[in-house]
């Protein structure tokens, strides 16, 4: 059976693809007035990072994160993400901004990027000792890339409508593990295709760049390098990536 013929399958069964849920996890680095990275607190203003479920941190205490609840729609979980960034952008310290780029701003060494504190509980102290032991493997300075998270799920309706369609000998839970790893290969075989289009991260600070002894990154300026064709150098060679496991 050919995808054709499995898309032909899922017509009686479409109403079904509406309970799908999104949701979107947007991370940004708050820099200081001189475009290094904030050595402050996360801001009071936002609660808790620990109990917030919209606005918590990443590995760092100045890499916020935005997270929507799961949503039945694309705008639905845009206009949630535009509702959460317009509240932070609001209430962020005069004193500093949102970097805009994936790839970290002015970086002064492992030791000048802040860990995230999440307070004395049991928890909130794992948490940050989790935080610990990525900054020991793989280092900070990769710690401090920023990206966007998209989640997306079907529901149970559709998994159980679709079974019965193609594999009705199956078990419900074998058949959704079986078919998540094959859409988790696609995205391998084909997420390229979102940063060649959409990639805006082509330059890098240099000071990111400290301990990368050898690259064909080209100078820009005293501060930056770049590819001149590059799309999104956070997703390439020196980009976020797990090279130890």
């Amino acid at each position: 059976m050919d995808l054709l013929d499995k898309i032909q399958l899922l017509v009686p069964v479409k109403d079904t693809l509406i309970q799908n849920l999104i949701g979107i996890e947007k991370e940004s680095l708050r820099v200081s007035e001189d475009g290094s990275i904030s050595q402050e607190p996360h801001p009071e203003s936002y609660g808790s990072p620990l109990t917030n479920p919209a606005i918590t941190t990443d590995f760092s205490e100045a890499l916020i994160e935005l997270v929507t609840e799961p949503c039945n729609s694309a705008d639905k979980a845009l206009n949630e993400l535009a509702k959460i960034q317009h509240f932070v952008y609001h209430h962020l310290p005069p004193s500093e901004r949102f970097w805009p780029a994936s790839m970290p701003c002015i970086l002064r060494g492992h030791t000048n990027i802040p860990i995230a504190q999440y307070g004395t509980s049991n928890l909130g102290i794992m948490k940050t000792v989790y935080r610990r032991g990525l900054a020991n493997r793989y280092g900070s300075v990769m710690q401090a890339i920023a990206g966007i998270h998209f989640n997306y799920s079907f529901s149970l309706d559709f998994w159980q409508a679709y079974r019965d369609l193609i594999s009705p000998d199956i078990s419900v839970r074998s058949f959704i593990d079986c078919h998540y790893m094959g859409l988790a290969r696609n995205v391998l075989r084909y997420g390229w295709i979102i940063p060649y289009l959409f990639g805006a991260s082509a330059s890098v600070c240099k000071s990111f760049m400290k301990d990368y002894h050898e690259h064909n990154l080209e100078e820009f300026d005293d501060n930056t390098f770049y590819l001149p064709y590059a799309t999104s150098l956070r997703m390439g060679d020196i980009g976020y990536q797990n090279s130890q496991e």
